[in-house]
């Protein structure tokens, strides 16, 4: 008989992770007037940045000098908070699980380079998105189909239509 290695890390459920996702998203539509997103900390992050690096080209450049102001920082937006309140949670719920280590997970069949080559590109591709779109999946998707935004509905299906499409020519890499 195959000796068959047990996975000794508990996940949630993920049907009763969506369901607090979808609490969360109630949540902060009532506390904030607006959904969840992680794109928008990260365009806060890029203009501190910039205008600390080089104030007077932010200063002078139509899309940096939108969200600079003299008396509030960029970084000043309950986004940025909640990103880094989703980096602490991480951290705490990987050290409570005993997940936390540098390690590359990738299929027998690539290697760990071709994995993070593949990882910083999707990446690159899902942040170009993002800006092109105004808004990532979170703002775009979760927080759009919660107020059964047509828009919403057309981004959910658009992310995961494209991911079945694409997964085709990816999955020699992980099957």
């Amino acid at each position: 008989m195959k000796n068959i290695e047990q996975n000794k890390h508990i996940y949630w459920n993920p049907y009763f992770g969506g369901f607090l996702l979808g609490l969360i998203v109630i949540f902060t539509f009532y506390t904030t007037g607006r959904g969840l997103g992680a794109s928008g900390a990260m365009k806060s992050g890029v203009v501190a940045v910039v205008e600390t690096v080089a104030p007077t080209h932010a200063a002078n450049n139509a899309y940096y000098s939108k969200f600079i102001s003299e008396d509030k920082s960029p970084l000043n937006t309950w986004l940025v908070f909640e990103v880094i309140g989703m980096l602490i949670g991480g951290m705490i719920s990987g050290g409570l699980s005993g997940r936390i280590g540098l390690r590359v997970q990738h299929s027998p069949k690539i290697t760990s380079r071709r994995r993070l080559y593949f990882a910083l590109g999707g990446g690159a591709l899902f942040g170009i998105g993002a800006q092109i779109a105004r808004g990532c999946t979170s703002g775009a998707a979760l927080s759009g189909m919660s107020v059964l935004s047509v828009g919403g509905f057309i981004t959910t299906i658009a992310i995961f239509g494209t991911g079945f499409l694409v997964a085709y020519f990816f999955r020699k890499n992980w099957i």
